[in-house]
């Protein structure tokens, strides 16, 4: 004798898996994303490094570097996390990820090859900078005619002074950026 599941069985069941699947998918969901980033491409699975290049032979790096503040603009922060991920050149897949741990004068570099852009708009590297308190996304925007921020970056940083404006300096295919932030 077959052991056949009667119609109305079935979909009782289907109802109850139904039911738990929609109550269980945020609190999944929510287990496997810690914070929701505004921009593409952010993997909190980053490795710690502080070189990003790909290959053995890097034309057209660019350096980073700079200091984390405290949001007085004034206060380096030590041991602040710097999470950067931009598009992979010749790419449009974000490939190019680190996490950086600041030293005890909240200073960061990093190495990296120069990134790809996205459809309309300007190359850029992405950064999450977080302490124990708090946390900051934020943009550098890469062009030839220089380095930039966005009105964002500028409003929430503006007690970062004459040390707000990234500063670029380079020559031939290295490019060296000075880029300071406050959280």
């Amino acid at each position: 004798m077959k052991n056949t599941t009667s119609r109305r069985l079935f979909m009782r069941n289907s109802a109850f898996a139904i039911t738990g699947l929609a109550v269980l998918t945020p609190t999944l969901t929510s287990a496997f994303t810690t914070v929701e980033s505004p921009y593409l491409g952010y993997n909190p699975y980053a490795e710690t490094k502080t070189d990003l290049r790909t290959g053995v032979f890097n034309f057209n790096s660019v350096t980073v570097k700079g200091t984390i503040f405290k949001d007085d603009g004034i206060t380096p922060i030590s041991n602040a996390v710097i999470e950067v991920w931009h598009l992979s050149p010749n790419s449009v897949k974000y490939r190019h990820r680190a996490k950086i741990i600041t030293d005890e004068q909240g200073n960061y570099e990093f190495i990296t090859d120069f990134p790809n852009r996205e459809k309309g708009k300007n190359a850029r590297i992405y950064f999450k900078v977080s302490d124990s308190e708090k946390i900051n996304f934020t943009e550098l925007i890469l062009n030839t005619s220089g380095v930039h921020i966005t009105g964002e970056h500028w409003e929430k940083n503006q007690k970062l002074g004459d040390k707000l404006f990234p500063k670029k300096a380079g020559f031939s295919d290295q490019t060296r950026i000075q880029f300071n932030i406050s959280i």
